[in-house]
């Protein structure tokens, strides 16, 4: 008997941020801050104001569609003229396991260079092991933790350009 191997081509794509696409970025940051902590005020905030938080002070948001679906997202939230804020990855449950975090990290450093970043930071929790694995795969090292608006946040990382 021979086994029959059935190679699926999937358009994988990654494009900046769309308005039509905001309730996407709520719903899939609304998904894993629920699975592993709750949505706090400062999350109801940016999801509250992107455009004018996030996209009007230079920042992006990032989507990764495959076949046209979304399937992941990620923002870049400009802190002063050489540092962007990393925040707000999630992948949809469906896609995870494709390394499409990857697309998107790739995107993040790539517009932050592009605007003449020096430094990118993130906040995050230990018990994230794969976002820190992913953060340490593209050079973020953990450095002292500055003030920050989120409970859940205990380590800080940071990735200079």
């Amino acid at each position: 008997m021979t086994k029959l191997r059935f190679y699926i081509q999937m358009e994988i794509k990654i494009i900046g941020y769309n308005p039509e696409y905001k309730n996407d970025f709520i719903k899939l940051n609304k998904a894993w801050l629920e699975e592993y902590f709750y949505v706090e005020p400062h999350d109801l905030e940016t999801f509250n104001n992107i455009e004018k938080d996030i996209i009007k002070k230079e920042g992006e948001i990032f989507f990764c569609l495959v076949d046209k679906k979304i399937a992941g997202t990620v923002a870049m939230i400009k802190a002063d003229d050489k540092t962007y804020e990393l925040a707000k990855m999630a992948v949809d449950k469906k896609f995870q396991g494709m390394k499409l975090s990857n697309l998107l990290m790739e995107a993040c450093i790539d517009f932050a260079k592009q605007n003449n970043a020096k430094k990118i930071f993130l906040v995050s929790n230990r018990i994230l092991k794969p976002a820190l694995n992913l953060y340490s795969k593209y050079n973020f090292v953990e450095v002292p933790m500055d003030e920050t608006d989120y409970d859940r946040a205990d380590i800080q990382m940071e990735l200079t350009l």
